[in-house]
């Protein structure tokens, strides 16, 4: 029998490293990688034609596609991870002087409002900042990967002909979430951004996950063994990868690598936690962050997104 083949999406990154190259496998398949660039490109695919057999996917946008009937599965192998306070930006000269001026404003958002870093932006805002996130309109520069999700009436489509960074650039938006606009006048909303996501990891235990891996529905009904076999190959390279971040062998370490190393300083743990248990918080908050913003309807448990033989993995 020839040994099962993977069309697999996935970011080259540390955490993957080792799959991508080769040095760890998995034991009953292969992955054929194949690459989109935009990654976010590849969620959309998968979402709306299931093109690949294994596909790195928003959280949030898998969430979405559960809701709506879409045929994958998500494993508990969590990929990016990522703070997101300073993804909020306003104009220094549209009167905002902090996040509750935000209150009764026009905002943007970046692409669709089922966008994670939306999610967790406007969370951070109600949640750590007491903002009430129904007094705002929600303005977007692009559609939902899930096509037939509908928005709540206070988020909008931007103008045709209009950029959203020109927009926050002139102040006719006075703020926007994921949004990088050239112009000395738009800065991030909350001082100290990125210690102000540590000190949320630190006093709440707050560490939003942006990514996972989702697989075809069809592809783990007929390969029952699958899932934990993916799980534990993907396992593998992240621990080699926080081996190496341990030991200081990272050559040139991006702002990712510095992250994992912060957390890690904060924490004492691993920054990348693959299985259930240990993310339970963060898969709360997000499920709760979606009934809240309207993205679904009713809530979810958390061992549904995943399938049952994966429920004691740790990794």
């Amino acid at each position: 029998m020839s040994e099962l083949t993977l069309r697999t999406v996935t970011r080259t990154q540390g955490n993957n490293k080792a799959l991508k190259d080769g040095t760890v496998k998995p034991r009953t398949c292969q992955f054929e990688f194949v690459e989109v660039d935009p990654l976010i490109e590849a969620f959309r695919r998968m979402v709306r034609g299931l093109e690949f057999d294994v596909s790195e996917m928003s959280l949030t946008t898998y969430v979405t596609a559960r809701t709506h009937g879409k045929r994958m599965m998500g494993l508990p192998i969590f990929l990016v991870r990522a703070f997101h306070h300073g993804a909020i930006v306003y104009n220094t000269k549209s009167g905002i002087k902090g996040p509750k001026d935000l209150e009764g404003r026009r905002v943007g958002v970046n692409r669709g409002y089922t966008v994670t870093t939306g999610l967790w932006a406007r969370g951070v805002l109600q949640h750590q900042y007491g903002v009430d996130l129904e007094t705002i309109t929600w303005v977007l520069s692009g559609d939902e990967h899930v096509a037939e999700y509908r928005p709540p009436s206070n988020v909008v489509p931007i103008e045709k002909g209009k950029k959203m960074a020109d927009l926050v650039a002139s102040g006719e938006l006075p703020a926007a979430i994921g949004v990088e606009a050239e112009s000395p006048d738009v800065k991030p909303l909350i001082p100290k951004a990125a210690e102000a996501g540590i000190e949320a990891l630190r006093s709440t235990g707050h560490y939003p996950i942006n990514h996972l891996i989702v697989v075809k529905d069809e592809v783990l009904d007929a390969h029952q063994d699958l899932a934990p076999d993916i799980f534990n190959a993907f396992a593998e390279a992240k621990r080699e990868y926080v081996r190496r971040l341990e030991s200081g062998r990272i050559e040139d370490p991006t702002r990712v690598d510095e992250l994992h190393r912060r957390v890690m300083e904060v924490t004492g743990r691993d920054p990348l936690p693959y299985g259930i248990e240990p993310n339970r918080q963060a898969l709360q908050e997000l499920i709760q962050y979606c009934l809240e913003q309207r993205i679904i309807a009713q809530t979810i448990g958390v061992e549904e997104l995943f399938p049952a033989n994966t429920h004691g993995l740790l990794g």
